[in-house]
């Protein structure tokens, strides 16, 4: 029978426990991930907000200012596709909505 002493023990544990938040960390955005529905530019939330799935399509609207699209927006994150300000849903990177604003 292998000799472990509780110095040995306590050493490993406290090894395991500072692992934890890193696999966590790593499982939270890989295997937890699920995809988000792409936004219906009919719903209520959307046509609130002038969302269209087209930027140009905005050109009539008095906000939308030529270049700005959902990709280059401060609420726009990359790797879900997915919007702050609809975060129930995905929204196309070439889409726009009037609550565009500059990433920092």
């Amino acid at each position: 029978m292998a000799n472990h002493s509780r110095r040995d023990f306590i050493r490993h544990s406290l090894l395991g426990l500072a692992a934890l938040p890193l696999g966590a960390g790593i499982l939270s955005k890989t295997a937890f991930a699920q995809e988000l529905p792409l936004l219906d530019p009919e719903s209520d939330q959307a046509k609130a907000l002038n969302y269209v799935e087209v930027a140009g399509d905005a050109s009539d609207n008095p906000a939308y200012a030529e270049g700005e699209h959902c990709a280059n927006c401060m609420f726009y994150q990359a790797d879900t596709q997915g919007c702050q300000l609809f975060p129930q849903n995905s929204v196309k990177p070439e889409g726009w909505c009037q609550s565009w604003t500059a990433k920092a």
